[in-house]
């Protein structure tokens, strides 16, 4: 079969990059070219970034009903297409084709239709007389136009998490998806355009000078970013030059806390599907476990076991949990966390490749670790559970905060004071306990230190999107 040639989607139509020039799209099952995508140049950031300025004067005068029948007609549409989407998305990816529709096709309809609902639902301050012949009201208004940059680990769910809040909000938006993984976007706009004008979505493709361009232009407002934490600094600095708005969501280091109460079964069961699902290649994995020492040993043989029951393959192969890593480079950057363990550590199952072909990696499980080892303080992203020891709850917090991450965390135990204590000095946007990685519409996602500021989901992420005015009139 022929690659397919791709091109970005600007003002509601394919379009031509003005160079002509494209990048491959590397399947990673089979390491076989199966696309061209646009590799898009400053000038059609230029153009995007303008027809978005266009559209975005039109947009934010749609009242939120307007909005809210736009985004619900969108998700009927994914809805009904759904197969369409996995198909796509796990052509791209390698992800299990079943696992993906149920698990992301499917928070993906919800999560439109949340933020759908969300636009007729800002709050403010109630207007009053705070002055004496004087009222003062709120405006909750658009920003403007947003750059935003996708990751390749979830390219649609995360696609869907910064345009449904920004466009419910009455933003227009132009989208870089990663130079890996940029095809269920490409479709996504492409059913988009039947439901929204021409230019309040927008897909550029490129690499990251693509990116780059996107965020040191002029016309956006805002820049959102879902990435390394090195790309979001890079963002960051580059928004401040012109005081752009920066939403990020970067790396994680999620610890796992099992004290010794805890129900060892369904936490090996948990842990091992939320380490190893999408191949650990999850910001909220979880992939660093804090045991405590009395039952350290039993743990590690339970989750070994685990470990060597999951099983990684090909999309259509129903048994599997996850699928291969998204590129060559970053199975070289998993495999070498393993090459550069210190004599202390111990992988009890996993730590190579699989096959010949494609970037699959086994399900691996590495104990005997020190707080200080580049493992533990550095994201893996991949299928890598690391196990520590800790003595008591003091040392356990410690640990677990003891990273510059601060994005996710669990707590297992059946102690419901200590599940309450730990929730409270964890230093990380979301706690779980008794479980790990199940997200909802309605709850914020996001994180402090070096995982970055700002939230998705939730009324918090429409919030970001949007800017507070005040209005006051004399009455006297």
């Amino acid at each position: 079969m022929e690659p397919r040639v791709l091109r970005n989607i600007v003002g509601g139509k394919p379009v031509e990059t003005v160079g002509g020039r494209t990048s491959p799209i590397i399947d990673p099952v089979t390491e076989e070219v199966i696309a061209h995508a646009p590799l898009s140049g400053p000038e059609d950031v230029d153009a995007a970034l303008k027809v978005a300025a266009e559209a975005f004067r039109q947009w934010r005068r749609a009242t939120p009903g307007e909005r809210q029948r736009a985004l619900l007609k969108l998700a009927d549409a994914v809805e009904v297409r759904a197969g369409e989407f996995a198909a796509v998305e796990s052509r791209n990816t390698g992800k299990p084709l079943g696992l993906t529709e149920t698990e992301e096709l499917v928070p993906i309809v919800d999560q439109l239709r949340f933020f759908a609902g969300a636009a007729r639902l800002l709050e403010g301050r109630a207007s009053g007389e705070y002055m004496a012949n004087h009222t003062s009201m709120v405006r909750r208004e658009p920003v403007g136009v947003c750059a935003q940059v996708t990751p390749w680990n979830y390219p649609l769910l995360m696609a869907v998490w910064k345009i449904a809040p920004a466009i419910a909000a009455g933003n227009a938006v132009v989208l870089k998806p990663s130079d890996t993984t940029p095809m269920s976007t490409l479709l996504l706009a492409e059913v988009a355009q039947e439901f929204l004008p021409p230019g309040v979505f927008n897909v550029v493709c490129g690499d990251r000078d693509t990116g780059r361009a996107l965020v040191e232009h002029p016309i956006p407002a805002m820049a959102s970013i879902t990435g390394s934490v090195r790309a979001g600094i890079e963002v960051a600095q580059t928004a401040a030059k012109d005081v752009k708005r920066v939403h990020l969501e970067l790396g994680g280091k999620a610890p796992v806390l099992v004290f010794e109460d805890a129900d060892i079964p369904a936490a090996v069961e948990g842990i091992s599907v939320a380490g190893y699902f999408n191949a650990g290649q999850d910001c909220t994995a979880a992939t660093r476990v804090l045991v405590h020492e009395s039952i350290h040993d039993e743990f590690v043989r339970a989750l070994t076991e685990a470990a060597q029951a999951t099983k990684t393959g090909r999309p259509d192969d129903e048994d599997v949990l996850y699928g291969p890593l998204n590129n060559a480079g970053q199975l070289a950057r998993v495999h070498g966390f393993i090459e550069r363990l210190p004599e202390h550590a111990t992988v009890t199952t996993g730590g190579h490749r699989v096959g010949e072909t494609g970037f699959f990696y086994a399900p691996t499980v590495v104990s005997g670790l020190r707080q200080d080892d580049e493992i533990i303080q550095n994201e893996v992203f991949g299928p890598v559970i690391t196990v520590q020891k800790f003595a008591d709850e003091q040392e356990a917090v410690e640990y677990a905060n003891g990273t510059v991450y601060g994005l996710a965390s669990s707590v297992w135990t059946k102690d419901h004071a200590r599940a309450l204590r730990c929730s409270r000095d964890l230093d990380f946007g979301c706690v779980w306990i008794n479980t790990h990685i199940p997200l909802v519409a309605e709850m914020p996602h996001g994180g402090f230190g070096q995982s970055g500021y700002g939230k998705d989901l939730s009324m918090y992420g429409l919030e970001d999107y949007t800017r507070v005015k005040h209005v006051m009139s004399s009455i006297g």
